[in-house]
């Protein structure tokens, strides 16, 4: 196989990556479907960008000027030069791209962590709740040190005591799953690869239907549950007011496909399948994707020791 096909297939891979992940996520219960996403959408992405690289190193080092500082004796030589120059410019278009937009989300993210944290700071906390005077109904699983569910004024009178409590489980579900984590590695992910946004989106709905489960386990009623996120999720789109201040990858109870989730709920509880059979389709594309991308760079690492005289051709 050429090395330029072999950079292609971690670029082409990841595009049949949503029907398989939309699979998982139909099949497999909640909590590890969330894991099972998460690692293939950071594989593939890992693959991207090293294909990514590769073909722009590849590029460079096919131009005269550039050669001698690899240690060349001559520029590299490829079979397809029309190819390489044009893919090596895309490449490092898509990589300088990537990279600025997830520097900017990155820094936004964490500014508006610091600034929930020091709202949620200057609160009165009982145990791991807080809770802020706000007109706008929200609640939200805060990571730091300690993790805290934050929960507005407007949302508790939004809804009753039972509901309340199954809202506030849902929350700490989040924070004892680490599920920020999850959400900052998916949209990493996204940020790679366009394709990967579909999965992105297919590993916020698991993080939230997985939050939901916990939640109906430690309320013991599954119809609770879908009541207090769909009243939740009404108060905080009601009158079109902006939520409180926090970072996109501190996971809420009103986000994703909130008719979704309450059709699951209002569904017998998820049964334990086999996991390592429902991922199989989903593992072998991102091990593929990633034996590809390594293939392609040892295959142009020979090249440049070639073209650096150290073996021959």
């Amino acid at each position: 196989m050429s090395p330029l096909l072999l950079m292609l297939l971690p670029l082409l891979l990841p595009f049949a990556a949503w029907p398989l992940a939309r699979h998982v996520l139909e099949r497999l219960a909640p909590a590890p479907a969330v894991y099972v996403l998460t690692a293939t959408a950071l594989v593939l992405a890992a693959a991207s960008v090293m294909s990514l690289g590769t073909a722009a190193l590849t590029g460079l080092l096919t131009l005269p000027a550039l050669a001698p500082l690899a240690e060349l004796i001559h520029p590299l030589r490829v079979p397809s030069g029309l190819i390489v120059l044009p893919m090596a410019a895309a490449a490092m278009g898509a990589l300088a791209i990537s990279t600025w937009t997830l520097t900017r989300w990155t820094v936004r993210q964490l500014r508006a962590l610091r600034s929930a944290t020091r709202e949620a700071d200057h609160r009165p906390t009982v145990g791991d709740l807080c809770v802020i005077d706000s007109p706008d109904a929200d609640a939200y699983a805060l990571p730091g040190r300690p993790n805290r569910v934050v929960v507005t004024t407007a949302m508790l009178r939004s809804l009753d005591a039972a509901e309340r409590e199954a809202l506030i489980a849902h929350e700490r579900a989040h924070n004892q799953g680490r599920h920020h984590y999850v959400l900052a590695a998916a949209e990493l992910a996204a940020r790679c690869h366009p394709a990967l946004r579909a999965v992105r989106t297919a590993i916020r709905l698991a993080v939230e239907r997985a939050a939901d489960e916990s939640a109906a386990r430690a309320t013991g009623d599954r119809r609770l549950t879908a009541r207090a996120v769909a009243r939740a999720a009404l108060a905080g789109h009601s009158a079109g007011s902006p939520r409180s201040a926090r970072p996109d990858f501190a996971p809420a109870a009103t986000t994703g496909p909130v008719p979704q989730r309450v059709a699951a709920l209002l569904a017998p509880a998820p049964r334990r399948r086999a996991a390592r059979w429902i991922a199989l389709p989903l593992a072998c594309c991102a091990a593929l994707s990633l034996a590809a991308g390594a293939a392609g760079l040892v295959a142009v690492h020979h090249r440049v020791e070639v073209a650096q005289g150290e073996e021959s051709g």
